[in-house]
């Protein structure tokens, strides 16, 4: 009796060990849009909330119509906005980062110094 032949690949066998770093991809604010990122400072009722935004303005944010009840958002949470072209001290609110999100951006230095409090 004969031992089964093996099939030998051409292509090299090559062992990683997984890396133990995570990578998590979150959401960036775009700046050729006028995005920024914001902290809800305060809910106002009707859909408007009270936002300090990076570059040291506090805004009145609104939350577009499809967004209403889809994005519940608290006081403190991080947030990506669109300042209005023509208004400036009023803004929509496109994104809010979950808790989790919010630290890693901390953590990897992605939040300016103005608006960190995580």
């Amino acid at each position: 009796m004969t031992a089964p032949e093996t099939f030998k690949s051409s292509l090299p066998l090559v062992t990683r060990v997984a890396e133990q770093e995570e990578v998590v991809r979150v959401r960036m604010p775009r700046g050729k849009d006028g995005e920024i990122l914001g902290i809800a400072d305060q809910l106002l009722g009707a859909s408007r909330i009270r936002v300090m935004c990076q570059d040291g303005k506090s805004r009145l944010g609104r939350i577009p119509g499809k967004l209403k009840k889809r994005m519940w958002i608290r006081e403190g949470d991080l947030l990506v906005v669109k300042v209005w072209q023509f208004q400036d001290e009023k803004c929509d609110i496109k994104h809010r980062y979950t808790k989790t999100e919010s630290t890693y951006m901390s953590r990897r230095g992605l939040i300016p110094k103005s608006i960190n409090i995580f």
